[in-house]
């Protein structure tokens, strides 16, 4: 297969690209369409005067997200139900878990962050994931957004401050996170609600997304029997064809549910002191479409 070089130079950087898009927005085709955006755009500039593509192309890509993060904000205030975020494979987020920079690359890409990210502005979202995902250096985050370097250092300090305020400590241990989904997987399939109530902390909550297109709870479930009660009538409600298996799943451990081969559901947990504390369910079928074929 014959490419330009203008091509070649753009693959390059789409890893990175993508990732930045995909936190920004929390969405998978939103991200892609802002990463062919900027493919748009960087195939119609004149590249001679281009120094640092990377630079270039990352802030072609923060702002395309930015205009579309604002216009998806007004959006979501129709959602039916609780949001959370479109998962998406390891691979297509930028993870490189076996680093120390990869570690703060999967974080930044979880479920629990990515829904924290939502409470933040555009903006502060944009400084977050340029600074605390990728690290990139103030005055390049300035020259990014266009701002002055003091007026990100205080987006970036105020981003962080409500980040930190709200995020658990979760274990991040990802063996201890695929035993714990195995045995919650396995005592919802038995009925054993008393196996269940036993994985789970006494305050846990279930957070479901079904966008009004799929039966997922409206609200937060709060109360490990409570959630327990769930799991189990789920479970005993299974239609056939249905099957689960384990894969990563931005940065951990997640069950996919598949319905005659197709994607039906997630499932992922957070995981305190040894015990589930939060379970992600997304059901909505506009958030899967990116896992048919994993």
């Amino acid at each position: 297969m014959i490419t330009d070089p203008a091509t070649d130079v753009f693959e390059q950087h789409r890893p990175v690209l993508m990732g930045v898009a995909y936190r920004m927005l929390g969405r998978v085709t939103d991200a892609e369409d802002v990463v062919q955006d900027a493919w748009l755009r960087w195939s119609a500039a004149g590249r001679d005067e281009v120094r640092d593509t990377r630079a270039y192309l990352v802030r072609i890509t923060t702002r395309v997200a930015l205009d579309r993060l604002r216009r998806i904000r007004a959006r979501n205030e129709a959602y039916v139900g609780c949001w959370l975020p479109e998962p998406y494979a390891a691979e297509h987020v930028g993870l490189v878990p076996d680093t120390a920079e990869g570690a703060l690359l999967t974080e930044s890409a979880s479920l629990a962050v990515l829904v924290l990210l939502e409470s933040l502005s555009p903006l502060e979202r944009a400084v977050f994931v340029l600074r605390e995902a990728f690290g990139y250096p103030y005055g390049e985050i300035a020259a990014i957004l266009d701002r002055a370097e003091p007026a990100v250092r205080q987006l970036a300090a105020r981003a962080r401050r409500h980040v930190d305020e709200r995020r658990p400590r979760y274990d991040v241990d990802p063996g201890r996170r695929r035993e714990l989904t195995e045995r919650l997987l396995a005592a919802a399939r038995e009925g054993d609600l008393d196996g269940l109530v036993r994985l789970l902390a006494p305050d846990a909550r279930l957070v479901g997304d079904g966008g009004g297109k799929s039966r997922a709870p409206l609200r937060v479930l709060e109360t490990a029997d409570r959630i327990g009660r769930f799991l189990v009538g789920a479970a005993r409600k299974s239609p056939p064809g249905r099957s689960v298996r384990l894969m990563e799943l931005n940065g951990g451990p997640a069950a996919l549910y598949l319905r005659d081969g197709a994607p039906d559901a997630v499932l992922q947990v957070d995981v305190v002191d040894g015990r589930i504390q939060t379970v992600h369910l997304i059901r909505n079928p506009d958030k899967l479409r990116s896992l048919v074929g994993l």
